[in-house]
């Protein structure tokens, strides 16, 4: 399969990044840590998955300390993709104010954040006038809801996010657009689902139609969503992640409960500090409003506004104590199919690559959201496979990621061994698919495994130690056969809860 020669560009840009990014010993977490970014954005611009944009490759470049190589790289792309935008332009587009990412297109030319907390809960609003400065018409833009509870106790957040996570039902997202006086319902899509994390599609259609936003045109948009007091946190931030004109920050909380707010900015040029400008209060019927805003706001800033009730409330009543989930049931709900399923016990069927590439590659990127869900349920430090059967898929597709985190998942198409080491060892495995056991199980201390790639070439890839027992065990899933089958039948299965290795890497 020929490639492009932007797409040559952009494999160029990522090949150096990852070269300069090893050579200064850098895990991918620490350069997005010191860039700013999260750190999967990194992965994806290494692993080909998204294309580099001026800002980031300005900060690789700047961080990495590449003599101008990154940037070089970057320019290369950037002119190959100028250039094309050029061929198929039909007009001048309009030319935006600040550096906007590639491909778009999009200016908030005023954002007004609202936050409210009424009846024990917390209610936000987020109202946006946008302009389509691009070349393309938009259909649709991202947005992220996060939570909380315990921002200065990053552990105790974390425990408690798992046992009380947030769920798309409780925060009742709505969204509309605002078009020539004519109010539309904006229907959306999931992204990410994570415990203490949303990202979410905002799509400019409905049941009733579509309404893109052409190059030129404006519109208003406004969601809203609803959270609990015991999951929100006594803080609210926006990032500024697309070109913003003017930003606007309110708070409506209750006058009886006394509050207190102070607010703090974040940038990519100085460390964390008070707002520049003061907040804004003024008290009317029986509640505090804040307010506080800017202008230009430089891209990737941070505006966090924080308070504490000095008349402090009490606390909600707790919930009924509820029987614990059993680790099976956690998988479940994650969409993991469970031992009893009839798919787990049938052969995969092969992908006929690369006729069909769009399907295997639709099937992986379900696998890889999969494991992300995964991640908050579960410390995975000995690495986690996942195959497709598990999510209810028949195909011959599997990821397997090793114990580093940082590292990226295998990808397995087809995958068959073809060779193994005679030396073998014991270890206690586990399967999502039965997570509620642990057994022990003998794999070669060595695998060699034929797999397709998207192309349909055929190559072999050796796997050793922990990630030839990871890969065992999922070609063993895309055959029908799972690690229970593997294990002397003399041998007991371990419930988790007796099981001393939970978090622990295997030892060899």
């Amino acid at each position: 399969m020929t490639t492009s020669p932007i797409e040559r560009a952009a494999d160029s840009f990522a090949a150096e990044l990852s070269r300069r990014r090893v050579e200064r010993g850098m895990t991918k977490k620490q350069l997005a840590a010191r860039m700013g970014f999260d750190p999967s954005y990194v992965s994806h611009v290494e692993g080909r998955r998204h294309r580099p944009t001026e800002d980031f490759a300005r900060r690789a470049e700047a961080v990495l300390g590449a003599s101008g190589a990154i940037w070089q790289r970057f320019q290369e792309y950037d002119e190959l993709r100028q250039a094309r935008t050029t061929a198929v332009a039909h007009r001048d587009p309009p030319v935006p104010e600040q550096w906007m990412p590639p491909g778009t297109g999009l200016i908030v030319e005023q954002e007004t954040a609202t936050l409210a907390f009424h009846d024990d809960a917390y209610r936000c609003v987020i109202r946006r006038a946008l302009y389509n400065a691009g070349t393309e018409p938009v259909t649709r833009y991202l947005v992220r809801i996060a939570v909380d509870r315990y921002p200065n106790d990053p552990a105790r957040s974390n425990r408690h996010h798992r046992e009380n996570p947030l769920t798309f039902a409780e925060l009742d997202l709505q969204a509309f657009c605002d078009d020539q006086g004519t109010r539309e319902p904006m229907e959306w899509r999931k992204k990410h689902d994570r415990d203490a994390f949303k990202e979410v599609w905002l799509l400019f259609e409905n049941g009733d139609g579509r309404f893109p936003l052409y190059p030129g045109e404006r519109v208003t948009t406004e969601y809203s969503y609803r959270v609990s007091q015991d999951k929100w946190g006594q803080w609210f931030q926006r990032a500024v992640r697309l070109p913003t004109r003017r930003l606007a920050l309110r708070l409506d909380l209750p006058l009886e409960f006394d509050p207190q707010v102070w607010g703090v900015e974040i940038s990519l040029s100085a460390e964390e500090g008070p707002l520049r400008t003061p907040l804004v209060r003024h008290d009317d019927d029986g509640r505090a409003l804040f307010e506080w805003s800017t202008d230009e706001p430089p891209l990737n800033a941070r505006y966090r506004l924080e308070w504490r009730y000095r008349a402090q409330p009490a606390p909600p009543a707790p919930a009924p104590a509820e029987p614990p989930t059993r680790a099976s049931d956690r998988m479940r709900a994650a969409g993991i199919v469970q031992l009893g399923a009839d798919l787990l016990r049938q052969p995969a069927r092969q992908f006929d690559l690369p006729r069909d590439e769009v399907n295997a590659r639709d099937v992986v990127a379900r696998l890889r959201a999969a494991l992300e869900r995964l991640d908050e349920l579960h410390p995975f430090n000995k690495g986690v496979g996942l195959a497709a059967p598990q999510l209810g898929l028949p195909w011959a597709a599997a990821l397997v990621r090793p114990p580093d985190r940082e590292a990226e998942p295998v990808v397995l198409l087809n995958p068959r061994v073809v060779d193994a080491a005679l030396e073998t060892d014991e270890q206690y495995e586990g399967c999502l698919s039965l997570f509620d056991l642990r057994g022990l199980v003998s794999r070669p201390l060595r695998l060699d495994v034929e797999h397709a790639r998207w192309d349909g070439a055929r190559v072999i890839t050796s796997f050793e130690l922990a990630m030839a027992r990871l890969v065992a065990h999922e070609v063993d899933h895309l055959e029908g056969r799972l690690y229970v089958d593997r294990m002397d039948p003399d041998v007991p299965l371990v419930p988790i809860e007796e099981y001393r290795d939970t978090g622990n890497p295997w030892r060899y």
